[in-house]
């Protein structure tokens, strides 16, 4: 099962690099990763939730452990599409600030190229979901990925992905 699971994973990786992007522009990053790595991942994301006080890491972490792999999916130095279309909160992209780095993540960001992230992030989750491997986008996993420097982006979401007789990232 774990070899099919990390073909799974593979083809999910496959699926979010050929996603459609703004101006046919790629800037998403991706990384699998499983075996030791899924352990230090949700030992990373458990010690985080102690250390800030923010709930449900720990949570996450028992899922990350759990599954068979995790597909790290982020954006890095994208540029600006140019539109001026306000949807990043200035009127005019010349306008948008430089990058800085957040508590969790850098940015500020063109509001297309996170939707390119969000459509790369659809495109690997329905790849799982077609071939039925049990899988949920998490905000938590990403952020430790991103500490650990398990990917070089400057956002990350996270895709772990199993095969059991119930999902374990429902009902939690």
């Amino acid at each position: 099962m774990k070899n099919y699971l990390k073909t799974i994973a593979e083809m999910m990786a496959v699926a979010a690099q050929t996603a459609p992007k703004a101006l046919g522009r790629n800037f998403i990053k991706i990384e699998i990763i499983d075996g030791n790595a899924l352990n230090k991942l949700a030992d990373e994301m458990a010690a985080y939730g102690v250390k800030t006080g923010k709930k449900n890491f720990d949570r996450d972490a028992n899922n990350v452990r759990n599954s068979a792999a995790v597909v790290l999916i982020g954006i890095k130095d994208a540029d600006k599409l140019g539109l001026n279309c306000g949807a990043c909160g200035c009127p005019e992209c010349g306008q948008l600030f430089a990058q800085k780095e957040g508590p969790e993540f850098k940015g500020p960001y063109c509001a297309y190229r996170l939707i390119d992230l969000g459509i790369a992030l659809g495109s690997a989750a329905k790849t799982a979901g077609l071939l039925n491997a049990d899988n949920r986008v998490m905000y938590r996993a990403g952020v430790s990925a991103r500490k650990l420097k398990l990917i070089d982006a400057d956002f990350v979401l996270a895709i772990p992905i199993s095969a059991t007789g119930k999902s374990i990232y429902f009902d939690r």
